[in-house]
């Protein structure tokens, strides 16, 4: 309800329905013709409009606090999510590691195998001359 409110209070369409409202209260009772019900100084203007800030502040800070809370409980959603994909990574590096440390040594088990295979076409060459 107080983010109704503050969003209705911290809209455009508000404040120039409350600045019409208001132009008019003051024209009303200050035109000689007309007896109005507040006249200059308007003090019932002035204790209307105290009334609603009396009560639009305090709404508008429950909205805020609100909102705050809203905030903090994404913030604490994305902090989770984040130390999940970390993780995640973490996880793949190791993986990637394991992964590459398996080629390389299949790799040097090849190499030995072309060296040793090289070695043996060597000596056999050796001794055929």
């Amino acid at each position: 309800m107080a983010d109704g409110i503050a969003s209705i209070v911290g809209s455009w369409h508000f404040i120039i329905v409350q600045s019409i409202l208001l132009f008019g209260w003051l024209v009303i009772n200050s035109v000689a013709w007309i007896k109005g019900w507040d006249p200059y100084p308007f003090i019932l203007l002035n204790l209307v409009l105290s009334f609603q800030a009396a009560f639009t502040a305090p709404i508008i800070m429950m909205s805020q606090n609100r909102q705050s809370e809203v905030d903090r409980q994404k913030a604490e959603a994305d902090y989770t999510v984040n130390i999940k994909a970390e993780e995640d990574i973490c996880g793949l590096h190791e993986k990637m590691d394991l992964l590459r440390e398996q080629d390389v040594a299949r790799l040097i088990g090849l190499l030995e195998t072309v060296i040793e295979d090289n070695r043996a076409l060597r000596e056999e060459l050796a001794k055929r001359d």
